[in-house]
């Protein structure tokens, strides 16, 4: 049995599918800490293996641009090229004169190490071909970060091509099992591999990490091999498991209660990639088939709408104002009701401050902050308090999969962490169209809501075959339409010979309106 010292907090995955994106909701205790949203034709992501083909070296950067295939060229520094790079350069140029099947990884003579303190000039040149990583995505105005010490990761384990060392994540603590895991993967991987031993791996037997070494190595070996049969470049090599996928791989754990999809092929992918890696927890994914939207019913809409704004409120009145820079991150701790209750404002403010310090570790992780992030606590004159605060603040990270660091509280109360950024920021708009005027500055007569409804109804009717419909609206707007023994919606059932049924939606403006049909796919006119 994995051992999971955060296995009390339950977890729950809802994942919405349209069109266009999925969108990923991590829920512990029924509070939304993780919101991915991955756009169903992208795929290009953290983790992907490609052939590059150099563009220019920046001799003053000491880097190079590579061309992968984006919009942007990718940045490659020379301290990202990894000690054995030469080794790997070596290999892929024996892999496109067809050389590699008889010469595995394990067999080959490693080429001596990079100068750490080398030039880019010394290894790079405009017009080669370099095997590199994406490790950040494209952010703002910057092309992709790359490394050309590249890594496949698996469910427990992380591989290596030629490295020789083998880690064990920090966060196993106990020190027999992490001699354990040690002696054991040694034992067991090939020459030239070096491999880390993920948190998850922690109790996990030898069958089950050497299957999984195995069919890493087979991963990469066989993507080289490939490389005879199409050389060109830039072209992905091997690219990373789909991002629903990628947080299964790194988050599951045996605390999982749920994973509800609301899409029969995406929850059987889902179902297949556990039956793989954990079969007995292949019953807690499960189809959701109501009408209303899986996100409204499990109440992660509302959660948005009061998670991502400037001003956020948590316990007791008290709330946070985060603001956003180019360079850095900003978080406000403020008291607010809380200031007048109680006669002990040291006792009041550390109160205060220790809840803050779990909704901001909290938005850390749902807001995917990156970089640098000030927060400004409340101040504290006791150091055992501004003590206390630092240690939980440290205790509530630790949960944080990113990489981070905390400093402590400075004297006027600040504390700085830095966070690691390797994707865009996740930020949502939640302010709405001024559901009068629409966020025009005019107003429209709201009398005239139902004859729009109706044109909206008549152009469908004219488009569609379907005399069955489902109308979301607002649920002031559904309670008037609905009203009576002779409604509004029953007079516009009657005159256009249709059945609608209106579902109140309270994410939805007052004015917003859309219809649906029965299966609950959107009627779009356009």
């Amino acid at each position: 049995m994995q051992i999971n010292k955060f296995q009390n907090v339950s977890k729950d995955l809802i994942i919405s599918v349209s069109d266009s994106e999925i969108s990923i909701a991590l829920l512990e205790e029924k509070q939304l800490v993780e919101l991915n949203r991955e756009k169903r034709n992208v795929k290009f992501s953290v983790g992907d293996i490609y052939l590059g083909k150099v563009k220019k070296t920046m001799p003053g950067l000491n880097a190079a641009f590579v061309n992968v295939g984006f919009e942007k060229d990718a940045f490659l520094h020379y301290l990202d090229l990894g000690a054995q790079f030469k080794t790997l350069h070596k290999y892929y140029s024996q892999a496109t004169q067809g050389k590699i099947r008889s010469t595995p990884v394990s067999k080959f003579r490693p080429e001596p190490d990079i100068d750490k303190d080398g030039k880019i000039a010394d290894v790079l040149t405009a017009g080669q071909t370099v095997i590199v990583q994406i490790t950040k995505e494209p952010i703002s105005t910057k092309g992709p970060r790359l490394a050309s010490e590249v890594s496949i990761a698996g469910r427990n384990l992380v591989l290596m091509p030629f490295g020789d060392k083998v880690s064990v994540s920090s966060k196993i603590e106990n020190n027999d099992e992490r001699n354990r895991l040690k002696m054991l993967i040694q034992s067991i991987k090939p020459k030239n591999y070096g491999v880390i031993v993920r948190t998850v791996a922690e109790g996990r037997k030898v069958a089950a990490l050497d299957a999984e070494l195995r069919e890493l190595q087979n991963r990469w070996e066989t993507a080289l091999y490939a490389v005879r049969r199409d050389v060109k470049s830039p072209r992905l090599l091997v690219g990373e498991m789909n991002r629903t996928t990628t947080i299964l791989r790194d988050i599951l754990s045996t605390d999982f209660n749920s994973i509800i999809v609301d899409d029969e092929v995406i929850a059987g992918e889902v179902r297949s990639y556990i039956r793989e890696i954990a079969p007995e927890k292949e019953k807690i994914v499960r189809v959701y088939r109501e009408k209303l939207p899986i996100f409204d019913h499990f109440g992660v809409s509302r959660q948005i709408k009061g998670l991502f704004g400037r001003t956020i409120s948590f316990r007791g009145g008290s709330y946070l104002i985060i603001e956003h820079t180019e360079a850095l991150h900003v978080i406000d701790v403020n008291s607010g009701n809380r200031s007048k209750s109680g006669t002990d404002q040291e006792s009041n403010a550390l109160s205060v401050n220790l809840e803050a310090a779990r909704e901001i570790s909290r938005q850390l992780r749902l807001r995917d902050m990156g970089g640098i992030i000030v927060v400004d606590f409340i101040d504290m004159q006791s150091g055992e308090n501004r003590q206390a605060l630092f240690d939980r603040m440290k205790e509530l990270m630790s949960e944080d999969r990113a990489k981070h660091n905390i400093l402590p509280l400075s004297k006027f109360g600040l504390m700085q962490i830095t966070r690691q950024r390797v994707r865009p920021e996740m930020s949502i708009s939640t302010d709405e169209k001024c559901p009068v005027c629409r966020g025009e500055g005019r107003i429209a007569p709201p009398i005239l809501l139902t004859d729009e409804i109706e044109r909206t109804l008549a152009s469908i009717i004219e488009k569609v075959k379907t005399r069955r419909f489902l109308l979301r609206t607002h649920p002031f707007v559904a309670a008037y339409l609905r009203e009576g023994f002779f409604s509004e919606i029953g007079k516009i059932n009657k005159k256009y010979a249709v059945s609608i049924k209106v579902q109140p939606l309270p994410s939805y403006h007052f004015l917003q309106y859309e219809f649906f049909d029965r299966e609950g796919n959107e009627i779009d006119l356009t």
